[in-house]
């Protein structure tokens, strides 16, 4: 029996299969000071343990994105190793706060199967979940995958798409939030006067700021998360591969582009599930991200006053100004995105009332 691991192909996965994923991982301090260093995140809640306890958390909680990078990062050597590129996500609640010390770890379940046409790759759908060192789940979400097949002549198997939510309920929020005692708010220490009443559906936000993305950068990314996957780490066999070069992670993007909704989103304080996710192209290093942020809805939370939750679909751009709000453009055979677009997220964060 070989010692090492190549990763598991598309015709090693079968609907109904449950994998439990290696090494545990305990967040630390150093985590949250590397992940701000990467991403330049200002969010006033997990920056600071006074503003935190001010408002009723213990301490500050961990950024959710850095979360999530760490339960992904978890499930990539047994689902994605071989992956063509990650595609999408959809039906991602966060379930309960993570602190620095709390230990993560994530087990997934195949959930679908399809493979692609060229019989070459295939689709893997996944349901991860992250759990802390007490057994709570913190975190779960669905993500489909390109994986290559290793043998090119087993037959497709019977294709399973699931059948996933468009966008989660307000009452499945706000989980990783205690109750607030917003009177210790201080919007001069959060950044913005802008609560959830100021935000009104259909409402658009140019982000206006720009973050290049630097070689170095992602790939230390990749390694805080413990993320394996080849596409991201190897040049060697990337450099013979499509693109020619590694692309960036796509959980990369998301972190650049919530930082950047700081400039507009400022209270936005917590993601609390993310509705749906779509890597629409792949991104560079040396490339400029840019962001923007439409308002799709706009709910109390039943039970709570004290914060409210705005759905929001943030679109990022590679080396494009977002002024004029970038999205689908019209094509001879219907419509498709602009070339700029890199990442679509649709998903829920809460926001003092």
């Amino acid at each position: 029996m070989s010692k090492t691991n190549r990763g598991n192909f598309f015709e090693d996965f079968s609907v109904g299969q449950v994998i439990r994923h290696a090494t545990p991982r305990t967040v630390t301090v150093g985590d949250v000071s590397l992940y701000s260093a990467l991403y330049g995140t200002r969010f006033a809640v997990q920056s600071a343990d006074s503003f935190a306890q001010a408002i009723g958390y213990p301490r500050a909680p961990v950024d959710d994105l850095l979360v999530f990078h760490v339960v992904f990062g978890k499930t990539v050597p047994d689902i994605s190793l071989n992956a063509v590129a990650n595609l999408g996500y959809a039906g991602g609640r966060f379930l309960a706060p993570v602190y620095p010390g709390d230990t993560l770890t994530a087990v997934s379940e195949v959930i679908g199967l399809r493979e692609n046409s060229n019989g070459q790759s295939g689709v893997v759908y996944v349901r991860s979940v992250g759990f802390n060192q007490d057994g709570t789940e913190v975190l779960d979400y669905v993500r489909w995958v390109m994986v290559r097949k290793a043998d090119t002549s087993r037959p497709a198997p019977e294709p399973v798409v699931p059948k996933l939510p468009a966008a989660l309920a307000p009452d499945a929020l706000g989980g990783a939030v205690p109750l607030l005692d917003i009177e210790g708010w201080r919007n001069d220490l959060s950044g913005s006067p802008a609560r959830f009443a100021d935000y009104q559906v259909g409402e658009r936000i140019d982000h206006v700021d720009g973050m290049t993305v630097e070689e170095a950068e992602h790939m230390i990314a990749t390694r805080l998360y413990q993320n394996t996957a080849k596409v991201h780490f190897n040049q060697f066999t990337e450099g013979q591969g499509r693109f020619g070069r590694r692309l960036i992670y796509g959980g990369h993007v998301i972190s650049i582009a919530r930082a950047l909704s700081f400039n507009g989103l400022a209270n936005v304080f917590h993601v609390a599930a993310i509705n749906g996710g779509r890597h629409v192209a792949p991104l560079f290093a040396g490339l400029t991200v840019h962001a923007w942020t439409e308002v799709l809805d706009a709910q109390p939370l039943p039970g709570r006053e004290d914060v409210g939750a705005l759905r929001l679909r943030t679109i990022a751009t590679k080396d494009r100004l977002t002024g004029d709000f970038p999205a689908k453009v019209a094509t001879e055979t219907g419509e498709d995105y602009d070339p700029s677009v890199i990442l679509d997220l649709d998903y829920w964060a809460l926001i003092p009332r």
